[in-house]
């Protein structure tokens, strides 16, 4: 094999899957990418909780603290003109459903939901998707990882039966423009939505027509003074002006357009924006960056073919409302990258990555028939009018906010693992411990970790064997004392937990007491192989 694993596809999931994949043990990782430099293009505006937290969970903190700094003035219209001395934390904010505007005093933060989410909540919001990939391309590089740039992958044969495969092992050929041709044991696409990888491998990718055409746009303007700010519904469609100048996007419900990928000009742009703003005086003189949307839904119907794999947009895509897409790709490549590095050094057999078309599918058709929903909400029509003045009147409500916070920042995901705790399939919450650090400090490496709350060396006992993919921590929780261990996996969610007594004392478990012996040895054995 040249390589372990090749990665189609060099935007932020792809090379977030690469590091993963790096940190997990895998030695050869290569990604191709299509485009010589990184695309300027605007895209998503900012990464929810959920991605938030996983990169955290990777030590990366920092890096999107000091994005956020570089991006400051795209918040001037949450934090208004208050000059150099303007806090320095991101504002509250609590998003939009189909437009329609969450107020941050509204939000209950004292839901269950929010607990223990730790320091990452917030930062990544306002970091363009520009900003997230110049990240995660420094942070693969610095794990090793060869990116090869101007490279398009135009096919790929696929060896299942291991003939010409290393050891008797199957792989994967993959064709390169160029004329290279590269054996490698897994290809992943992370390709976009129109991905070269998914249709080769003969993917499914069912869902729903589009009805818009969208565009979102960075422009000097005219005029612009005349137009509402932020998100407004008129008879025709949506329009929004901001958060920073210039920055413009538009929804027309007329059908998808006859070419996404024709080159989008300044007359275009105006003439789409006058429509649907009904302000004639707006003139877009120059384009800085502009790009067409619709909202096709469809997902993969699956997200491995033998030796082939999809994350990102590359399995699902759907309209950008509510910024879900690139988060939902983030959270592919964390599910997926410690799995496919396990199963290449062989701690794993390649069944476990049947986990992960159960884990994540679920999550993405979740996040279609959200981004659905909107849609059927913006409709210019008098039912969807009717209906968008209901859900108005509920989104402005605690109660209401509270819930569409949760779905938006993706605090609900939850994969179905056995287990009676209701911790497991959960994100870890980011307990503070005695020593002074967090969980998320625990998780920077990639590996997974039982953390013994409670000093117990029988349970400490039960991780022997698994010393090189699974970290034992003891420490103390005072926030939680109920706790008394947790087997978080790599990915940062809940595997096994444990509350109260470890059954010595004649306790059979119930009642909120979950023995510390009662199945962890399967839980391990199912996750991680003994050694």
């Amino acid at each position: 094999m040249d390589y372990d694993v090749v990665v189609a596809g060099g935007g932020p999931v792809g090379l977030f899957l690469a590091g993963e994949l790096r940190l997990g043990g895998a030695a050869r990782v290569l990604v191709v990418e299509r485009l010589a430099e990184p695309d300027e293009t605007i895209k998503a505006g900012g990464i929810n909780t959920a991605g938030g937290v996983a990169l955290y969970r990777r030590g990366m903190l920092p890096d999107l603290a000091a994005a956020w700094e570089r991006n400051r003035w795209r918040m001037r219209a949450f934090l208004g003109d208050r000059g150099p001395d303007a806090p320095r934390t991101p504002p509250k904010f609590a998003g939009h459903f189909a437009g329609i505007m969450m107020r941050g005093d509204l939000f209950d933060d004292s839901d269950p939901a929010f607990t223990d989410i730790g320091p990452a909540d917030g930062v990544g919001l306002g970091i363009p998707q520009i900003e997230l990939e110049r990240i995660l391309g420094a942070r693969a590089e610095r794990l090793g990882v060869e990116v090869r740039r101007g490279v398009e992958l135009t096919g790929f044969d696929t060896d299942e039966d291991g003939e010409g495969g290393e050891n008797g092992e199957g792989g994967v050929v993959v064709h390169l423009a160029d004329g290279a041709r590269i054996r490698s044991g897994w290809l992943v696409g992370c390709d976009g939505g129109r991905s070269m990888v998914r249709k080769l491998a003969g993917f499914g990718f069912p869902g729903t027509e589009p009805e818009i055409t969208g565009y979102q746009a960075v422009v000097e303007m005219t005029g612009g003074e005349r137009l509402g700010k932020g998100w407004n519904t008129t008879d025709v469609g949506t329009y929004v002006n901001g958060p920073f100048p210039g920055r413009i996007l538009t929804v027309e419900f007329d059908g998808p357009p006859a070419d996404r990928s024709a080159p989008i000009t300044a007359e275009e742009l105006q003439a789409a924006l006058r429509r649907v703003s009904g302000v004639d005086e707006v003139t877009i003189h120059e384009v800085h960056s502009s790009t067409r949307f619709t909202d096709n839904a469809r997902q993969a119907d699956g997200y491995r073919r033998g030796r082939v794999l999809l994350a990102g947009d590359a399995a699902h895509v759907h309209s950008p409302f509510g910024g879900q897409g690139l988060n939902l790709g983030l959270g592919d490549a964390m599910n997926l990258g410690w799995k496919l590095a396990a199963v290449v050094r062989g701690a794993a057999d390649e069944s476990l990555l049947d986990s992960y078309t159960a884990e994540r599918h679920p999550v993405g058709a979740w996040v279609l028939d959200w981004t659905r929903a909107q849609i059927a909400v913006m409709r210019p029509d008098r039912h969807a009018r009717a209906l968008r003045r209901v859900v108005t009147d509920l989104a402005l409500t605690t109660t209401g906010t509270t819930y569409l916070v949760k779905q938006i920042s993706g605090v609900w995901q939850r994969y179905e693992l056995r287990g009676a705790h209701p911790l497991t399939g959960h994100s870890a919450p980011d307990l503070e411990l005695s020593d002074g650090t967090r969980l998320g400090d625990h998780l920077h490496d990639g590996r997974a970790v039982l953390l013994d709350l409670a000093d117990d060396p029988k349970l400490r006992a039960r991780a022997e064997g698994y010393g090189d993919r699974v970290d034992v921590l003891t420490a103390a929780c005072p926030g939680r004392p109920e706790l008394t261990a947790l087997l978080v996996r790599p990915d940062g969610f809940v595997a096994w937990a444990a509350n109260g007594t470890d059954g010595t004392d004649g306790t059979d478990g119930t009642d909120g007491n979950y023995r510390a012996d009662d199945d962890l040895d399967d839980v391990l054995a199912r996750w991680f192989v003994a050694s």
